[in-house]
């Protein structure tokens, strides 16, 4: 008898679908999501037992539940702090956190900066769907100026969270942005995040059409996508329009939309996701279509940069200690340096 062991087969994106009921709206966005995630996680190449979803509260976070991995539905905006201290102890493990623009923004946006800081080497999807869909359509804190919701029935006052902003100003060191409607774009955005060294940051707009329908239809439909979106690749000019006819140059540091007819593609801005000040301006172009002259929506990798991660740094930190010190001792930790005797 051979005692040689058989090599397990490749993973299938079928190997990922769970027995679970999928229990989201007929028509959400969050099974395209699904989908290019299972397609996706199979080119890693890593057994389902070194893969883990961990989500917070929110229909995105029923996520866990229908990929066959380990995973966690945890609680409401702290997915990432669990998602933490996983990765802490078994850095090992393919960690991705799943999460709304309420989980993360609203209740967990303390948690959520604190990560991109720390940069663990984990992958954050944020479903962005501008509204909370769970508890029936209240407005989120990335609903936009004027939103009429059951929250804010005279329409809502907040200025909104611009999450890739949010991300640069923490120091994320992976951003970028991709959609639910953009399978090819969103796949190619998912092996990106996989493969950076340290806190990937993908926001994904999300479309909700039970109580946000169409919110990103200005991105997504055929007849205004290519004059509305500017889809970002490192090394080539920011060109958009229905036939390529547009581009952006800078003037110093200030934007400006250009046809090109009048100038040359040369002269054009040349996307660098490592310059650090330009994606700063590029998750800056935020503008609210229905505006004259407003710049298109960015979607692609804004930056990246190699930055040590804190699992890596805490466990050089704990395995010095021990070769310097010992094992150390549990019972002499709790009782700390000071002691007193009660009479």
């Amino acid at each position: 008898m051979s005692d040689i062991m058989s090599i397990p087969a490749p993973l299938t994106s079928k190997d990922l679908v769970t027995d679970q009921d999928v229990r989201w709206c007929p028509g959400c966005g969050d099974y395209s999501i699904l989908k290019q995630v299972q397609t996706v996680l199979p080119e890693l190449g890593l057994p389902r037992e070194q893969i883990v979803f961990i989500s917070g509260i929110g229909c995105s976070s029923r996520f866990p539940y229908y990929m066959e991995t380990y995973g966690m539905h945890s609680i409401h905006g702290r997915a990432t702090a669990i998602a933490s201290g996983l990765k802490a102890t078994r850095p090992d493990l393919s960690v991705w956190i799943v999460t709304g623009d309420g989980d993360a923004t609203s209740i967990g946006g303390n948690h959520f900066i604190h990560l991109l800081r720390r940069n663990f080497d984990v992958n954050v999807l944020l479903f962005n769907n501008q509204i909370y869909g769970l508890t029936k359509g209240q407005y989120s804190p990335t609903s936009e100026e004027g939103k009429i919701t059951k929250s804010s029935p005279y329409g809502s006052v907040d200025h909104p969270f611009n999450p890739a902003a949010l991300a640069m100003g923490a120091d994320g060191t992976f951003i970028a942005r991709s959609m639910d409607r953009d399978p090819v774009h969103l796949k190619d955005m998912l092996r990106r995040a996989n493969a950076h060294k340290g806190t990937s940051f993908l926001e994904i707009y999300q479309n909700c059409n039970v109580f946000n329908d169409g919110a990103f239809e200005i991105f997504t439909e055929k007849s205004s996508k290519k004059q509305e979106t500017l889809m970002i690749e490192n090394g080539k000019p920011l060109i958009y329009g229905a036939n390529a006819e547009k581009g952006i140059k800078l003037d110093g540091f200030k934007p400006v939309i250009v046809e090109l007819v009048n100038t040359s593609a040369n002269d054009l801005w040349i996307h660098d996701e490592t310059d650090r000040v330009k994606a700063g301006i590029l998750a800056r172009f935020f503008d609210d279509p229905s505006k004259a002259d407003h710049f298109p929506r960015p979607f692609g990798v804004f930056y990246t940069e190699n930055r040590a991660c804190y699992e890596d740094g805490m466990n050089q930190q704990v395995a010095d200690l021990i070769a310097k010190k010992g094992q150390g001792s549990l019972d002499a930790l709790l009782r700390g340096r000071d002691t007193w005797e009660i009479v």
